[in-house]
């Protein structure tokens, strides 16, 4: 797959996933194997000292993933480093945005974040694929 023409410094668009819900958080659950019962369970999220139950980190970081890789193709993707910021709550709209980073005839580099409804960035990225 060849992206269409991309330049440093431009958005990649966006996504808006969510409200997340904890059925959303379940289902990731059995697909990853973490079922740490705080991010299922609302009374043993509150026994661990948390306000409610949250999502595993890795669940935003591979919507992010994916929303670069519907833009780019998953077969290019050569590497995905993230950063975890902030936990994703029940109930958190995310919005996943990317912008361009560097661009060679045969690479690119996009930066990437999820950010919830109150504007608070809960996991960034960069993203490299490579083209044929």
């Amino acid at each position: 797959m060849n992206p269409a023409p991309v330049e440093v410094g431009k958005s990649i668009g966006s996504r808006v996933i969510g409200p997340i819900t904890v059925t959303d958080i379940v289902r990731y659950a059995g697909a990853s194997g973490d079922f740490a019962p705080m991010h299922h369970d609302e009374s043993a999220a509150r026994a661990f000292g948390f306000s409610s139950t949250f999502s595993m980190g890795m669940f935003p970081a591979g919507l992010l993933a994916t929303f670069a890789t519907d833009r780019f193709g998953p077969s290019a993707l050569r590497r995905y480093a993230i950063r975890f910021r902030e936990k994703t709550w029940v109930g958190d709209v995310l919005t996943m945005t990317g912008t361009v980073v560097r661009v060679s005839p045969s690479d690119l580099a996009v930066e990437l974040s999820a950010t919830r409804n109150d504007g608070t960035v809960v996991v960034t990225a960069i993203a490299e694929f490579a083209f044929d």
